[in-house]
């Protein structure tokens, strides 16, 4: 290799780990060219775990732990949970035509639904660390299967986690609650 080619891939490489060293998010711009605040890219992160666009997370982002942390104990928080609750409440009583036979069911899923898991999540930095958490969609399809063959007919499903209200068989409506701190698939 010649003198000037070793010289341009020096100057290239010094490049390159300066541009790869500066990288913050704090730093960033959209591709529109607005700034990125930490407070913006912790929202947008949680926002799309709730909608499902971000998937298989092993742990909350080390710089959104204290914004997660700030939500989940937050009057949002609050207030987004229980207006899932509402329209469950909205569905049961307007769109359920209940036969009262005893064979009417709804499903729970326990985690942040009947049993909040916040006060365990504060103690390990609100999903910044790996937890071991396993697939119990299997189990889950395999209850509800139970469910049916025995005659009941399951009219909702409430839980944290798409894991809880997806499969088969399914409701005839589903209702997901908020939950930022970790995904089960």
């Amino acid at each position: 290799m010649g003198r000037s080619q070793i010289l341009l891939l020096c100057s290239l490489s010094l490049c390159l780990s300066i541009a790869v060293a500066d990288w913050n998010i704090l730093n960033q711009r959209t591709k529109n060219g607005l700034q990125i605040s930490l407070r913006n890219y912790c929202e947008s992160w949680r926002m799309n775990v709730e909608l499902h666009n971000i998937r298989g997370f092993e742990v909350v982002p080390e710089e959104c732990a204290s914004y997660i942390g700030k939500y989940v104990t937050s009057t949002q928080y609050k207030v987004d949970s229980e207006r899932a609750i509402e329209e469950c409440i909205v569905f049961l009583s307007t769109s359920c035509n209940l036969k009262k036979d005893g064979k009417d069911a709804w499903i729970f899923d326990i985690d942040d639904t009947l049993l909040s898991t916040v006060p365990f999540y504060k103690k390990h930095h609100y999903g910044s660390h790996e937890d071991e958490l396993s697939s119990v969609q299997d189990y889950k399809t395999k209850a509800r299967k139970e469910l049916i063959n025995k005659g009941y007919r399951i009219w909702g499903i409430v839980g944290d986690q798409y894991s809880s209200i997806e499969g088969i068989p399914n409701a005839k409506r589903t209702f997901k609650l908020p939950n930022p701190m970790y995904h089960v698939c």
